[in-house]
């Protein structure tokens, strides 16, 4: 007896459980969809990117040294020398954060400037359909586009697609792609994960917070009083003569 009215109770506690819960088991459902329609590399603009062959740091035919790029080494955190546009460029990262842009070539001539025309040939050189872009616009690392979400400057390129491509401004290299539907992915992810503001997977309040705490733990509750209910003995029906 004792034991049916427990699992009367544990009925009634798994109905209002699901009308409580009903809602975001069906977002995490719908969401979790929807992130999986595509292969992640479509989401990602893999597909966007034109092949580019790595460049040799010190091409064949050209012997000249690599340049050192400053005197003053101690007050860099971070020192890396690559192949830009044919010639070896030095990045170097102060302990502010802030990166340079010096050739490490002997040549003397100065490094292009990274302008809206020194985008556009990016564009054109790096992304399919880039060549024809609907707008270029320049941002600050104050004014970093949502969809970006990088405190570094950039220049982004717009495609006939919807496609947002990020340069970073300091380097002239693609910092990102943002397809029409990673912005979906985005949204989605941040249903999912109950947070629309940062949607950040370095944040480890996006994991955490209260809110997605809580409803996962009325979930569990709620299923594991359903796996209880699964064993609850229930009376034959009688069947009554016509």
């Amino acid at each position: 007896m004792a034991q049916q009215k427990m699992m009367r109770l544990f009925a009634k506690w798994h109905i209002w459980l699901g009308w409580l819960v009903g809602v975001p088991i069906l977002m995490w459902t719908v969401t979790g969809l929807v992130m999986v329609i595509n292969p992640i590399e479509e989401v990602r603009g893999t597909h966007l990117r034109k092949p580019v062959l790595e460049e040799p740091l010190l091409p064949a035919g050209n012997p000249a040294p690599i340049a050192f790029p400053t005197d003053d080494i101690p007050r860099y955190r971070e020192m890396r020398v690559e192949m830009q546009d044919g010639r070896p460029v030095w990045l170097l990262t102060d302990a502010d954060g802030n990166l340079e842009r010096v050739p490490a070539d002997m040549t003397g001539e100065p490094l292009p400037v990274i302008d809206e025309a020194y985008i556009r040939d990016a564009a054109a050189r790096l992304i399919v359909g880039g060549e024809n872009p609907v707008a270029v616009e320049q941002f600050s690392a104050e004014e970093s586009p949502f969809d970006f979400r990088r405190p570094i400057p950039s220049w982004r390129v717009t495609l006939e697609d919807g496609a947002h491509i990020y340069f970073d401004a300091r380097t002239g290299q693609i910092a990102a792609v943002r397809t029409r539907f990673w912005r979906v992915f985005d949204f989605m992810w941040g249903l999912h994960i109950m947070d629309l503001q940062t949607r950040d997977l370095t944040e480890q309040s996006t994991f955490n917070h209260t809110m997605l705490v809580l409803f996962a733990g009325l979930s569990v509750l709620g299923s594991l009083i359903g796996c209880t209910l699964m064993f609850r003995r229930r009376k034959a029906r009688v069947k009554v003569p016509k």
